[in-house]
């Protein structure tokens, strides 16, 4: 999810599975008000629900604007038979990661 589809998502409800871990944060006055802001604007929302979803479409962008660094072998071949390398930089290592943390935390 985007940040600019975050907003048309508060207009519904969301069922996505919560972890029993909290993650406490402080946040900076001006990044607080801001929060305030958005939980007076969408009142069907709590706070804790819009830092969530904050953080979910940050992550979600971060992974999007990580840069692609093209390895030497050769993953797939795309529709047209040519060769599609395999990714060498954060990208794969930020998703290889992120699957075994919800690995891990789906057995408990």
């Amino acid at each position: 999810m985007t940040l600019r589809e975050l907003v048309m998502t508060w207009e519904k409800t969301s069922t996505n599975p919560l972890t029993e871990k909290e993650y406490p944060i402080r946040l900076t006055l001006k990044d607080a008000a801001k929060v305030a802001a958005l939980a007076e604007m969408y009142p069907s929302r709590t706070v804790e629900q819009i830092l969530s979803d904050l953080v979910g479409a940050a992550l979600n962008e971060l992974e999007y604007t990580l840069p692609y660094v093209q390895g030497d072998g050769i993953s797939a071949l795309d529709e047209r038979g040519d060769p599609i390398y395999e990714d060498v930089g954060p990208t794969s290592r930020f998703v290889e990661l992120t699957r075994k943390h919800l690995s891990q935390m789906q057995s408990h």
